[in-house]
């Protein structure tokens, strides 16, 4: 399986990028297949994707990074919390890719904060977006405050996520029947229609 990790942390070392490193190593801990993760760092793509707001076309790096959320089996997504709601470079990716790139896919939301005041920003900000993009959120969204680093609840959490995006992405893959083909090879089938499979299982 593929996990697309989408990390908009600015600074270096990020508690973003560190809580998407976290969650990425709860899933592989708690999926029944070896999964293999990559990360995007926004920060890396920040011209890029203003160069594509202006001109319409997306770099290499940023061409890259479209195709690897398309073809992932699962995303996590993680922003830090700017005036009360995710990042502008975390929008602006999301702007920029293709408009059926998330349908149907499982996406596991996250964010990192100052103070435990913006946890709502998973429930009024991020999740609606997803929504919008018909992405698949999983129910526990994490948010980290300064505070829940090294504090309890939050390695809880975490794993809990996981679990939840783990399951997610083991239940669509196997929604998808066996045919002749290649070793290891799966046959293309869209998202939506391996959830309608699921959900009928």
């Amino acid at each position: 399986m593929k996990l697309v990790v989408v990390s908009a942390g600015l600074s270096v070392p990020s508690s973003t990028r560190l809580l998407a490193d976290r969650l990425a190593a709860a899933v592989g801990r708690q999926a029944e297949t070896p999964v293999e993760v990559e990360v995007v760092e926004l920060r890396d793509l920040a011209v890029e994707i203003a160069h594509n707001f202006t001109n319409g076309f997306p770099g290499r790096k940023l061409a890259a990074a479209q195709e690897a959320v398309t073809g992932a089996d699962g995303v996590i997504a993680v922003t830090p919390v700017f005036t009360a709601s995710y990042s502008g470079l975390f929008k602006s990716f999301f702007d920029v890719l293709d408009k059926d790139a998330l349908a149907g896919k499982p996406v596991l939301i996250a964010a990192t904060g100052g103070t435990a005041r913006h946890s709502l920003v998973l429930e009024h900000a991020l999740r609606p977006m997803f929504a919008y993009l018909r992405a698949v959120v999983v129910p526990t969204g994490v948010y980290a405050a300064s505070e829940d680093w090294g504090a309890e609840g939050l390695e809880d959490r975490v794993e809990r996520a996981a679990g939840e995006l783990a399951r997610m992405m083991q239940g669509l893959r196997r929604s998808v029947p066996e045919q002749p083909g290649e070793p290891g090879e799966l046959p293309v089938v869209p998202f939506a229609e391996q959830l309608a499979r699921l959900a009928a299982s």
